[in-house]
């Protein structure tokens, strides 16, 4: 799963931008704003006699010239990280298109060491149609070894119509498009169960410090307050890439997504010190430190906004967490289930790290090119959409399309901040050493959560890992 890193890539000069300061400020005054308000795409088609089918959308400024091929009698794969209900509600827009087209899509999931998964079927002769991919480093990596198929005309008037520069740019690789950042999120969001908060008598923190505090009156109320998926790794790596960008700043972000700077220094050390502050206090995890390494993503979200009291009342994550609550517990987010900004750490601005999905062709197909097309359309947005647990940076989506004020308000929030976002770093990086399960340092910030004392034995081992994967 690892790829060869390209010295002086374009991706080192365009992330060298500092461009996290608007996007905070409007994500922050955005959720602020919900904080104290809480307290049929068209299915029809030709009858397959002409050409093409055309799909319209009742949002504005929207794919109402969107035209898509016949393609009756043709089967598609698509293949993402996807399961629950993100799975479910990407199966809507995939429904929708056969309805439009005629085709046939299957889908199928590919685990989270994605890259090993997709790269034995490409080598294996068998690729799917259209894959999205969870980290923009193996946009990279398959687009250096020929694996992926440039955006057709069709597809690229449709990115260039609903997206902005940046997430153009972070589609494309040495001066071609390949890929449409259909499914994003704003990774820098506390969810808390509100009646857990009431009962503790705790406010909403603002600052690192007062996260902490609140943590600690939550567990003087007898709940455990903060709930860990560090079972899946990668929610460790959001919760460290938070408190660096903010502590540490844009610029050495930048440097240390580039691995222009070692994991050994010094601004990693103060970081995970820092987040030590949390991993360190057992009786501030739910279940404790086993309970934290134990838990997956999915149990993290739901232990949270279940049971009387709950196994713990806060739980970091992006805004997809609210599909998870939606769908597995009977909380009704705006209500039972409120958010908050990552708080600031130290003399920092509140972090704002997105991530997201790259739809991107591996196979040179009709069918693959159609629904690149579709994808990029606010039509297959707006189905997504309505959902829940969903962020487009489709600029003609309607924000009515949201379910709830409080995804509407991230939703908002994004769009006006234009290119103004930080990506997630270990997406950024080689996937051998930030997006492969079991190893790189999903594995060493386990081992860090299990021994968060440790700080100089993470930064050797996180350092050690980074070297092999970036190639020297």
């Amino acid at each position: 799963m690892a790829r060869m890193r390209t010295p002086d890539s374009p991706r080192t000069s365009r992330m060298k931008r500092t461009t996290r300061i608007a996007l905070a400020t409007a994500v922050a005054s955005a959720l602020a704003l919900t904080a104290a308000a809480c307290g049929g795409d068209s299915d029809k088609k030709d009858d397959g006699q002409k050409s093409s089918a055309s799909a319209t959308s009742s949002a504005t400024g929207s794919g109402a010239d969107l035209q898509l091929p016949d393609l009756h009698g043709q089967k598609l794969e698509v293949a993402a990280v996807w399961t629950g209900p993100e799975q479910k509600n990407f199966q809507k827009v995939l429904d929708q298109f056969d309805k439009l087209t005629g085709a046939k899509s299957t889908f199928v999931p590919t685990g989270d060491s994605q890259s090993t998964f997709l790269g034995t079927k490409i080598e294996g002769g068998a690729p799917p149609d259209v894959a999205f991919l969870a980290q923009n480093g193996v946009l990279h990596q398959f687009a250096d070894k020929g694996w992926l198929k440039p955006l057709g005309p069709e597809a690229t008037a449709q990115l260039q119509k609903n997206f902005s520069p940046g997430w153009q740019k972070l589609g494309a690789w040495k001066g071609k498009q390949y890929g449409v950042y259909a499914k994003v999120s704003n990774k820098s969001l506390i969810w808390y169960n509100n009646a857990a908060f009431e009962n503790a008598g705790a406010s909403v923190p603002k600052t690192w410090d007062d996260f902490l505090k609140t943590a600690e009156t939550v567990f003087e109320s007898g709940t455990a307050p903060v709930s860990i998926g560090g079972g899946d790794g990668w929610t460790l790596t959001d919760w460290f890439e938070n408190i660096y960008l903010s502590q540490a700043g844009p610029d050495k972000y930048d440097q240390l997504a580039a691995h222009t700077i070692k994991w050994t220094d010094p601004s990693v050390k103060t970081a995970l010190t820092t987040l030590g502050q949390l991993f360190g206090k057992k009786d501030l995890l739910a279940g404790g430190t086993s309970g934290a390494l134990n838990a997956d993503f999915p149990k993290s979200v739901t232990q949270v906004f279940t049971g009387n009291p709950p196994a713990g009342a806060m739980v970091y994550e992006g805004d997809f967490v609210s599909a998870f609550i939606s769908a597995n517990t009977k909380a009704k987010v705006g209500t039972d289930a409120k958010v908050f900004p990552f708080p600031a750490v130290g003399t920092g601005k509140a972090p704002v790290v997105s991530g997201g999905d790259v739809g991107v062709a591996l196979k040179d197909s009709k069918g693959a090119q159609a629904l690149l097309t579709y994808i990029a359309s606010p039509d297959a947005a707006k189905i997504w959409a309505q959902g829940g647990g969903y962020l487009s940076p489709n600029k003609s989506l309607d924000f009515a399309a949201y379910p709830d004020d409080v995804q509407r308000s991230i939703a908002q929030a994004l769009i006006a901040a234009g290119d103004d976002f930080r990506f997630d770093m270990s997406d950024q990086a080689p996937a051998a050493f930030g997006g492969t399960k079991g190893q790189g340092e999903w594995k060493d910030l386990q081992d860090f959560l299990a021994k968060p004392s440790d700080v100089a034995g993470a930064q050797a081992k996180l350092e050690s890992d980074a070297a092999k994967a970036y190639g020297g």
